[in-house]
C-alpha cells in the first residue's frame, strides 16, 4: 500500500491544528487569514474538505458537538503530528513563488498608457504602504509574547518583502511621473 500523497494544504492544517488544539474548519479558516495567509494563498474551501481527507488518512481525528451546533473539532494524532515533523525535517529545495497580478501586468505595459502605469504604481505603493501597517501592528501586539516568538519571525521576512516592494513602486513612480 502506497502512502498518501500529502500538499501544502494538508501540512497547513495538520500545523494549524496542532497549533491551536481542537478546530474546526471555521476556526481555521479564521486562524489561516490572520497568519499563514498573509504568504500562502489558497482556496478556502480546502480547509473544509482536507480535513476529511485528513481523518480518513489517520493523522486527524473528528469529535461531533453532542449539543448545540454540533461542530466538528478536528485534532491531529500522533501520526498526524509525526507526519508533519517528518515533512519540517525534509530540506526545502522550492524557490520562492511570487504571484503578484501587478507584477504581471508591468510585463505587459508596453501595451498599456502610460498614465495606467502610473496609476498602477500608485496604487501599488498603498497597498503595500498598509500591509506594511499591518504588519508593523501585529510585530507591536505580539512582541513581548515568547509564545509565539517563533512563529513571527516569518513576519520579519514578510515585512522586509514589503519594504522591498514599496521602494520599487516608489522608484518607478518618480521615473513615470
Amino acid at each position: 500500500m502506497s502512502t498518501p500523497k500529502l500538499t501544502p494544504t494538508s501540512y497547513v492544517v495538520l500545523g494549524m491544528v496542532s497549533m491551536r488544539g481542537p478546530s474546526t474548519s471555521y476556526d481555521l479558516k479564521r486562524a489561516v487569514n490572520r497568519s499563514v495567509g498573509y504568504f500562502w494563498p489558497f482556496p478556502h474551501a480546502q480547509l473544509y474538505s482536507e480535513p476529511k481527507r485528513l481523518v480518513d488518512l489517520g493523522l486527524l481525528e473528528v469529535h461531533q458537538e453532542e449539543v448545540g451546533r454540533r461542530r466538528q473539532l478536528y485534532s491531529a494524532t500522533p501520526a498526524g503530528l509525526d507526519a508533519l515533523k517528518s515533512w519540517l525535517s525534509e530540506p526545502t529545495t522550492e524557490q520562492m513563488q511570487v504571484r503578484d497580478v501587478a507584477e504581471l501586468k508591468l510585463f505587459f505595459a508596453e501595451f498599456a498608457k502610460a498614465e495606467d502605469v502610473l496609476q498602477l504604481a500608485r496604487e501599488q505603493i498603498e497597498q503595500h504602504r498598509e500591509r506594511i501597517k499591518v504588519y508593523t501592528g501585529m510585530q507591536e501586539m505580539f512582541k513581548d509574547r515568547e509564545d509565539v516568538a517563533d512563529r513571527m519571525v516569518p513576519l520579519g521576512l514578510g515585512l522586509a518583502m514589503e519594504h522591498a516592494a514599496l521602494d520599487f513602486w516608489e522608484k518607478l513612480e518618480k521615473e513615470r511621473s
